[in-house]
């Protein structure tokens, strides 16, 4: 009876957290879905809103867009991160606790109060309306979450291993190619996989430092399929799908890794 229970409640919570899912493909594939809005059971099948949204809509390049500073995002933040936090676990130097503190502060700053700094800042440097610009703000987001996390996959590699490697003649170079990083990898992956969310989904900084809408991200092109009197749902759904598939198919080849123990690299090095 309590395993029935147990299932029972198992499968609520996953109907609960894939519903808004369902809804989302349904509406996307509905050919009524424009004029009567979403609804619980498509009345047919069509993918009218997707070639109306790639084609019409120029939703294929704000993809692109964002797969830019999405990658340029994840490539940076991984190795910015990584050797930072080798630096905080490995080596000893002063104010090294100060430093980690005001690494923790950062991620507790709402991103909306730096709005306006960034903004100025980056007006400065000549960076708005750009890609690049963008990937440094994503960078910063990303980073204080992604050294914290690494550092803590860092200490859980004993030194023991670095100095056996040492004694067989690796160098630096070697032994973090061949030992140290097989080890850390589960934990690059993690702080991988939230960078890319951060730079895919996020809004305001991409929608305040982009005037070219042709250099907007997919989060900031969609809003032009909801006008301020009619919403086309259809597309709004299919655009909602199309923003959804990628972040999907990059956890699915990256959990095999993710779910890998710390102690496969030691096997491996």
């Amino acid at each position: 009876m309590r395993r029935a229970g147990l299932a029972l409640a198992v499968v609520a919570v996953i109907g609960f957290s894939l519903f808004p899912v369902y809804w989302m493909v349904s509406s996307a594939v509905d050919p009524g879905a424009n004029s009567r809005g979403a609804s619980l059971v498509p009345t047919g099948f069509t993918w009218d809103h997707f070639r109306y949204v790639l084609d019409r809509g120029g939703f294929g390049r704000y993809l692109a867009n964002s797969a830019i500073v999405g990658v340029g995002t994840v490539l940076l933040a991984a190795a910015l991160s990584l050797f930072a936090a080798i630096a905080v676990a490995r080596f000893r130097f002063r104010m090294r606790t100060k430093v980690l503190i005001m690494v923790l502060i950062v991620q507790m700053v709402p991103l909306e109060a730096l709005v306006i700094p960034l903004f100025l800042q980056m007006r400065n440097l000549q960076m708005l309306n750009t890609l690049l610009g963008l990937i440094i703000v994503y960078l910063a987001f990303s980073l204080p979450f992604a050294i914290w996390t690494l550092r803590g996959f860092v200490a859980a590699v004993p030194p023991e291993i670095e100095e056996a490697a040492y004694l067989d003649g690796c160098g630096w170079w070697r032994m973090f190619r061949s030992v140290l990083l097989p080890l850390v990898a589960p934990g690059l992956v993690a702080t991988s996989i939230f960078a890319f969310i951060v730079a895919w989904n996020e809004f305001i900084f991409a929608f305040v430092f982009m005037q070219d809408q042709s250099k907007y991200t997919a989060a900031v092109g969609l809003r032009y399929f909801a006008g301020p009197y009619a919403t086309d749902w259809g597309a709004v759904m299919a655009g909602s799908t199309l923003i959804t598939v990628p972040v999907l198919v990059f956890f699915i080849v990256v959990q095999r890794r993710l779910a890998s123990g710390l102690a496969a690299g030691a096997v491996k090095g």
